[in-house]
């Protein structure tokens, strides 16, 4: 793959299958697998992209003193792979926004490996999934997890989210053990009441 990959006809349709271990799409729709990795990334499924991810890139950056990236990864650990017309309807999304890097790391444990070093920016349902054992095979598997991140120069910056009850939630550091891993972001500097199921349901997309 070169440096600038402007045609988004076979490229893209077959970044899914791409061979090395991450590429960027740049914010002009371009692709690049040597572009420098960012300092801080918010990850997600972005189905769609909306404000509320845009607000939570933009407050990280204001706070970090850093462009924040986002992060898309072919794979995931509830769900089907993304198929290749899926995938590109989601790039699309980032075209004249932002950089996204896509991967095949559905886990936080892959995720540092392709970026050491690095501020991820999460929502609170996401950082809850963070520490959840279930997703480890139990607490052992969790807290190796964390420690990997941790080992690896990472943090977790951690947005407020909207709940089923209607309750805002902000971060409360929950995990002592791991304290120094995670940051919170205060409500007054960042909520936004909107989520992509919201918008799917809105839209009648499944």
């Amino acid at each position: 793959m070169n440096q600038a990959m402007n045609e988004r006809g076979e490229e893209l349709a077959g970044i899914a299958r791409f061979e090395g271990n991450t590429v960027c799409q740049l914010v002009t729709g371009a692709f690049s697998d040597t572009h420098p990795r960012p300092k801080a990334l918010l990850p997600g499924s972005f189905r769609p992209l909306h404000v509320g991810h845009q607000l939570l890139a933009k407050t990280a950056a204001q706070r970090l003193g850093c462009e924040v990236h986002f992060e898309l990864s072919v794979h995931n650990v509830d769900k089907p792979d993304l198929a290749d017309d899926e995938l590109t309807c989601r790039l699309r999304q980032f075209v004249g926004v932002a950089p996204v890097w896509v991967t095949r790391a559905a886990t936080f444990e892959r995720k540092v490996e392709l970026f050491p070093e690095t501020v991820f920016v999460l929502g609170h349902d996401t950082a809850i999934r963070l520490i959840d054992p279930t997703y480890y095979g139990g607490e052992a598997g969790r807290d190796a997890a964390l420690r990997k991140l941790l080992d690896r120069g990472c943090r977790v910056l951690v947005g407020g989210r909207l709940d089923s009850c209607g309750v805002f939630r902000v971060w409360e550091n929950l995990h002592s053990t791991y304290y120094e891993l995670f940051e919170t972001i205060p409500e007054a500097d960042f909520r936004a009441d909107i989520s992509s199921t919201e918008l799917r349901n809105q839209d009648g997309t499944p």
